[in-house]
């Protein structure tokens, strides 16, 4: 997965995205997984800060949403959570 990491902050335009999307997934497979920033520190040496960068550089691109709480904190694991119960939306089937 490190080299995953390393490849979204190397390429750019759709090769960004697309390797974005590719972490994300693997890593929403763990996100039942608690504590889940220090599981994946410990066992793929995944730093919590990578993840969240890429998280926000797809909602910035229109790509995902992340969930708020009700103050407007992001909520990062509980997005991991529905993109791995729900991996494709209605809005993105109708694109």
């Amino acid at each position: 997965m490190k080299e995953e990491i390393r490849k979204f902050k190397l390429s750019k335009g759709e090769e960004k995205i697309k390797a974005a999307w590719s972490l994300i997934r693997k890593v929403a497979k763990y996100s039942h997984t608690e504590p889940y920033w220090d599981f994946l520190r410990e066992n793929f040496g995944i730093r919590e800060k990578d993840v969240k960068e890429i998280m926000r550089f797809l909602e910035e691109v229109g790509e995902l949403e992340i969930h708020r709480s009700v103050d407007g904190k992001r909520l990062y694991v509980s997005t991991l959570k529905d993109i791995k119960e729900n991996p494709v939306k209605l809005d993105r089937w109708l694109k």
